[in-house]
């Protein structure tokens, strides 16, 4: 454990510097305390709002070193939020500062730990009482929920420091939903059916899971299997996946139709990467290497029957499963987003044959990436037409926002937005 917390507390503090958390797990992948770094990292940054307060609380004043102060955050989160040991995590927590080479913050460790396990109940209700603890996002996120979901606010920001279920995607081509969770029972694997094609698994490694190797499945979240269904696309279609990568909605259109289909992305790794997830699943698409707002440099000239849109954007409704996302971003980057949404949106909307459609999506929950954004695109383009979409009723959403929930298989969804575009 001495060196789990160690290893988190130097990943917790990249992201505080701002590092993406991927970025900041690089240098602890290799060791055999691979899972309980990420637990630990994970945790401590779902909740950094209340550790950081509870900090605030009891010491002095601040720690000087960032890595003695992550330390204590993860410390905390374990006392907190889990089940360990609260003696070993303390002398654990007490002897990683001399892997952090700061032996003499040996003393403030231990201090405040014993002083959070004998004040404990009160220290709690005490930082509950400010925002950014009781919810643990930056004060301006807070604001935003609360202004924009009135009534649900709560309940968003809770869900969003839950952890996500594992969410397959069945490769109808290859097996059903039925079948492939009779082969996970019977390699002794929990699943639960999720809509049309989601199985929702015990979490484990994806790779060790039977049945990835020959591309029975996929990873993708309940809501975002939504996006291929809505789009509409029919055998023969020729379809574009705008901002294709890692694969997620391509693979599933191709799974569900014979179509002609390109799938673009800006990124040549993150298309390389497609092309293995195709690859896997025994499916094709034309991969294409190109900026969706500049079609000039790689578009033919035909236009397509249907384009799906899931624009880079806040990912305000993924942050369960990216809680980096909560301290890294900043409220200017939502209007440069939008920006940037409006320029795709313009450059791929003459790409939209007559009576075509476009899906556009994000992951977001806030209202200038979603519904002002897909309002604004409407009045700029009188031939646009916002088509009603039918939603399944066992989500949690209002007028194309899917918000993010705790409860059964159904709910446990991310927050997605979609709006469906017909060109009159």
């Amino acid at each position: 454990m001495e060196r789990a917390q160690h290893l988190a507390a130097q990943a917790v503090s990249r992201v505080a510097a701002g590092a993406t958390l991927s970025r900041a797990l690089a240098p602890s992948e290799a060791g055999g305390e691979r899972a309980l770094v990420h637990e630990l990292t994970y945790g401590t940054l779902r909740f950094l709002g209340q550790l950081r307060a509870i900090v605030r609380a009891l010491a002095h004043r601040a720690p000087a070193d960032a890595g003695v102060e992550a330390l204590l955050w993860v410390a905390l989160y374990q006392l907190v939020h889990t089940r360990a040991p609260v003696h070993t995590v303390v002398d654990c927590a007490v002897r990683a500062t001399s892997r952090l080479r700061r032996p003499a913050a040996k003393g403030l460790i231990n201090a405040v730990l014993r002083n959070f396990l004998r004040r404990r109940h009160s220290v709690l209700s005490g930082v509950e009482r400010d925002a950014e603890a009781r919810f643990s996002y930056p004060r301006w996120w807070i604001d935003r929920i609360c202004a924009e979901y009135p009534e649900r606010f709560a309940q968003v920001l809770d869900a969003g420091n839950a952890r996500p279920p594992l969410c397959l995607r069945v490769n109808v081509r290859k097996t059903t939903p039925s079948d492939f969770i009779a082969l996970l029972d019977g390699h002794g694997v929990g699943a639960s059916p999720a809509g049309r094609a989601g199985v929702i698994v015990e979490r484990r490694r994806v790779d060790d899971l039977p049945g990835y190797a020959q591309g029975l499945f996929s990873v993708q979240d309940a809501a975002a299997q939504l996006a291929a269904p809505l789009l509409g696309a029919r055998a023969g279609m020729r379809v574009l996946d705008a901002c294709a990568a890692p694969g997620g909605k391509t693979t599933h259109l191709a799974e569900i139709a014979d179509l002609d289909l390109t799938a673009l992305d800006v990124d040549p790794a993150r298309v390389e990467r497609l092309a293995g997830n195709l690859s896997r699943l025994g499916l094709a698409a034309r991969l294409v290497g190109g900026d969706a707002g500049d079609p000039v440099s790689w578009w033919d000239g035909r236009p397509f029957d249907r384009i799906v849109a899931d624009v880079p954007c806040t990912a305000s409704g993924v942050v369960r499963r990216h809680p980096d996302g909560k301290w890294l971003r900043r409220e200017s980057d939502v209007e440069s987003f939008t920006r940037q949404q409006s320029r795709l949106l313009d450059a791929l909307w003459p790409l939209v044959a007559p009576g075509g459609r476009l899906l556009y999506s994000t992951c977001s929950l806030f209202r200038a990436e979603n519904g002002d954004q897909v309002d604004g695109f409407i009045a700029r383009h009188p031939d646009a037409v916002r088509i009603g979409l039918e939603l399944p009723a066992s989500f949690a959403a209002i007028e194309g926002q899917l918000l993010p929930v705790e409860g059964d298989a159904e709910h446990n969804h991310d927050g997605f937005f979609y709006a469906l575009i017909e060109k009159s």
